[in-house]
């Protein structure tokens, strides 16, 4: 059963999540975060989310500032924005009787997923999906203005359709992101899950990841997935091999 709610961002606007309950026994509940600009209904999001549920293990995933049913505009935040929403999602959870013990991250959401973590007592296992070694990375989407966006401040992007305000505050935040440093500290264990022939976010990535994690840590090559899990079943994989590697941590 999936149930609409809302929490209020750490910018002020209303971020609107779906939290999926476990079917049979309960096992765990977990958190999903998604990519840059792809939503809690992306396939990712919600085909894992709803697969981990079938498993017993309920899940909320909420979309970003500005994106999908959120408020906001997602040039009014940054990684450091989507890091802190994060854990408010988590505290959303806690306050309701069911904290997160598993935090799941797609894409740029698998950084924002291991700087989370550790802000969050109640998890004990982190997973990583196509994350990029660098938030950085993410910059290619807006490159072609990123010098306007310097020099004036502010610029505008279209991206699946729509017109977004890229700010400043938002680029040199993401600059300044170190994703490696924090692995390093990472005082939980991790799953790395990476396609080989992931074309949006190079398997180079999940290489630098799970060399600078401690153990535990562990490395699953999602063959004959794209990066966004498209490919009828990839997600529903990738779920069920999330849902065998935790069940020792929930």
């Amino acid at each position: 059963m999936a149930e609409s709610i809302r929490f209020t961002s750490t910018k002020g606007f209303e971020l609107a999540g779906v939290l999926d309950s476990p079917v049979g026994g309960l096992r765990g509940w977990g958190l999903f975060v998604h990519g840059f600009t792809l939503g809690k209904d992306s396939p990712a999001a919600s085909r894992i989310s709803r697969s981990l549920a079938a498993e017993g293990i309920g899940m909320l995933r909420h979309d970003a500032l500005g994106i999908g049913d959120s408020d906001g505009d997602l040039g009014d935040g940054s990684f450091t924005t989507k890091v802190a929403d994060t854990v408010l999602a988590a505290q959303f959870m806690t306050d309701r009787g069911t904290p997160p013990d598993l935090i799941v991250g797609h894409s740029w959401g698998g950084a924002a997923a291991i700087l989370a973590a550790q802000q969050v007592p109640s998890v004990r296992a982190v997973v990583t999906i196509g994350a990029p070694s660098e938030p950085a990375d993410v910059e290619r989407h807006y490159d072609a203005i990123v010098g306007e966006v310097l020099e004036e401040g502010s610029g505008t992007w279209s991206i699946g359709g729509r017109e977004m305000t890229l700010k400043r505050e938002f680029v040199e935040d993401v600059r300044r992101a170190d994703l490696i440093g924090h692995v390093r500290t990472l005082d939980r264990p991790l799953l790395v899950i990476h396609s080989p022939t992931d074309a949006t976010v190079a398997i180079d990535n999940a290489a630098h990841i799970f060399q600078a994690a401690l153990h535990p840590r562990s490395f699953v090559s999602l063959e004959g997935s794209d990066h966004f899990l498209t490919v009828d079943g990839q997600a529903e994989r990738a779920a069920k091999i999330i849902s065998a590697w935790a069940d020792q941590y929930l």
